[in-house]
């Protein structure tokens, strides 16, 4: 077993309600309650629930721009309390810099940390020849497909060494043909750079197909329900031939099930 790169314990948030009409107190409502769970090193757990159920603010959390009101969430033993350089962010949207090449907007995070010109791009080629867009580095956002800025966007990710990447959806704007072709290419480049990622989807095909473990969020508030481990090699070839296996199917089945009685229960 590899060490836990990221330890979540009895993780809780609350957002202050404004109270209005008849109504004048504010109120608590609650997001997360006890949320726990480990990713180890070298993994891919992947987070699935209904929507509200508090995956992106639990990621939001990890990345420390959201404070938690009780629990700790750590890196490497060491508690979060604000945003940091072991952790790198994949937005839905790639928010690259309009104004800037793909490898100038690859950089970016390592001119903020103040690495000289020439590593910076040297850096940035690698990065891109990793994700397959050596060949676009002179491209400015406009010039590439939404699956190219995504490419982009990991790359600007990965281009600090985070010791641990937080994707939250980003494949999720995409059209069906690009998006498994971005999930095929997140396993090769997971396996060539062995990162730790924490990832978000709402698409149980993805979640099986990407991932060590699953962990399956209920919701009101956002609670560990089970975490599945996946039992796939990680060299799994391609989707469309996983999503076959009868085992693919028991697992995609029972996690199905776990969101489904959870949302029947809140009714």
């Amino acid at each position: 077993m590899q060490k836990v790169k990221l330890s979540v314990e009895k993780l809780s948030k609350s957002f202050r309600v404004r109270g209005d009409g008849n109504n004048k107190k504010d109120s608590l409502f609650p997001v997360l309650k006890e949320i726990s769970f480990d990713v180890h090193e070298n993994e891919v757990v992947t987070l699935v629930g209904e929507s509200g159920c508090g995956k992106t603010t639990l990621l939001r959390i990890i990345q420390g721009l959201v404070h938690y009101d009780a629990g700790v969430a750590k890196v490497d033993g060491v508690p979060i309390r604000r945003p940091g350089r072991d952790r790198g962010f994949v937005f839905q949207q790639a928010s690259l810099l309009p104004w800037r090449t793909a490898r100038a907007n690859v950089e970016f995070g390592l001119e903020l940390q103040g690495v000289p010109s020439a590593a910076r791009a040297r850096k940035a080629r690698e990065l891109l020849e990793l994700v397959g867009l050596v060949h676009a580095e002179n491209q400015y956002p406009h010039e590439l497909s939404g699956g190219m800025q995504q490419r982009v966007g990991i790359a600007r990710a990965l281009a600090i060494d985070p010791s641990i990447l937080l994707m939250d959806e980003p494949f999720s704007a995409l059209d069906a043909q690009t998006r498994e072709v971005l999930q095929n290419e997140m396993l090769r480049i997971q396996t060539e750079t062995r990162n730790t990622v924490l990832f978000v989807t709402h698409d149980l095909d993805e979640a099986i197909y990407i991932s060590n473990r699953v962990i399956v969020l209920g919701a009101r508030p956002g609670r560990v329900r089970k975490i599945i481990d996946i039992p796939f090699p990680r060299d799994r070839g391609d989707i469309a031939q996983l999503r076959g296996d009868p085992e693919f199917l028991r697992i995609r089945a029972h996690m199905w099930d776990l969101i489904r009685n959870d949302e029947k229960a809140a009714a």
